[in-house]
């Protein structure tokens, strides 16, 4: 796995690079959409690849775990054989969604114990453990299993959290490091800066994690309920400590504006849920601004949802008739909603990647944050 950067920005520290894997070149910045459980929800994987033209998607360790399990994905030949992506793709180690089972989950040196959200069955995952099943689900990234913390948090259970976090990525690395991938193609880990929105804390987590010498780096620990203003802060403090030339994962991020500002902090990639989740419950992003397609001033706009978007989903239906399919409760309408939401996002990131190169990033970044945050 390379990674080269191609331009800086020279008003911000927004850059743009190439990420190359076994599965294929990634241009960054980037959005990767979340296939949480193998699927990118109510989206067809030719839509993904041919439509909104992702060029690497997300799977998720915990979820892939419980269901379909390691046994049906081993013999498949690992998640690419299993759901037909062709591309590169990340798997989370699932320390987020154990963090989110906090009445059902216990956390120790050894690991974390926890139940099923499923059927209620106890699992344990510890470092090696997580190392092993991403080893069976194949993805071309790998993230270090890491404990998020709450926001708000205690400083002392910051700091507690991180330094575990910082043993349980030694001995993620020593796995990784002395195992061989399963399926013939590389597998890179990605190490985890958390502390928190302690200033301190993120710098000794964020100068840690330098210190591995990984492939790539991620943040951890934000987005998780901070004002938008605190999550900047703690980005560009560890995107300054973070390798130069590694690329730099802010997770779990965030709105167009968080993305933007975030870009013109240094950060290369970025994965969320929000362009799915809140398609399926009527918030379409566009180039003009935000719009609920249920409020009544849609009922008969005949316009397309984006034709300034393009792709066929965002240039085909108009707005009517997908107001219409929310009330009606259509599958179809998330479906539609989904493939325009991740059509927008990728359009966001590779028009600022077109900024960056040519230079005016951040005259158009200060620009599009106030037009794109806007309630139509």
């Amino acid at each position: 796995m390379t990674f080269d950067l191609v331009a800086h920005d020279p008003q911000s520290k927004a850059r743009a690079g190439v990420l190359t894997t076994d599965h294929g070149t990634i241009q960054t910045p980037i959005f990767m959409p979340v296939g949480t459980a193998g699927s990118v929800k109510a989206v067809h994987q030719r839509e993904i690849k041919e439509d909104i033209n992702a060029q690497i998607i997300l799977g998720n360790t915990y979820h892939l775990y419980l269901r379909p399990g390691l046994d049906t994905l081993q013999k498949a030949g690992g998640l690419h054989k299993f759901n037909g992506w062709d591309r590169p793709i990340l798997t989370d180690s699932g320390g987020y969604q154990v963090y989110s089972l906090s009445e059902t989950r216990k956390i120790k040196e050894e690991g974390v114990k926890f139940r099923s959200h499923i059927d209620g069955s106890h699992h344990l995952f510890t470092p090696e453990g997580v190392m092993d099943i991403q080893r069976v689900i194949g993805a071309d990234i790998i993230m270090a299993f890491d404990e998020c913390t709450p926001w708000p948090c205690e400083y002392d259970y910051a700091r507690r959290s991180m330094e575990m976090t910082h043993r349980w990525l030694k001995r993620c690395i020593e796995r990784i490091d002395s195992t061989e991938p399963l399926y013939g193609y590389e597998q890179q880990l990605f190490p985890i800066v958390q502390g928190s929105t302690f200033r301190d804390l993120r710098k000794q987590s964020a100068e840690f994690i330098a210190e591995q010498g990984r492939a790539g780096n991620a943040i951890g620990g934000l987005s998780v309920g901070e004002p938008a203003d605190l999550m900047y802060e703690m980005t560009e403090l560890c995107c300054d400590i973070l390798p130069v030339d590694k690329p730099r994962y802010l997770m779990g991020v965030g709105t167009p504006a968080n993305i933007l500002e975030n870009i013109a902090l240094g950060v290369d990639m970025f994965d969320c849920v929000l362009p799915t989740r809140n398609a399926r419950n009527g918030m379409l992003f566009t180039t003009q601004g935000i719009i609920n397609i249920k409020n009544k001033k849609w009922e008969q706009d005949f316009s397309p949802i984006d034709e300034e978007l393009g792709g066929y989903a965002s240039t085909f239906y108009s707005k009517s008739y997908v107001r219409h399919l929310f009330h009606a409760s259509e599958y179809l309408a998330g479906m539609v909603a989904s493939v325009h939401n991740l059509t927008f996002y990728l359009w966001l990131v590779r028009n600022a990647r077109e900024q960056i190169l040519a230079g005016t990033f951040r005259e158009w970044k200060e620009k599009m944050v106030k037009q794109l945050m806007v309630r139509l």
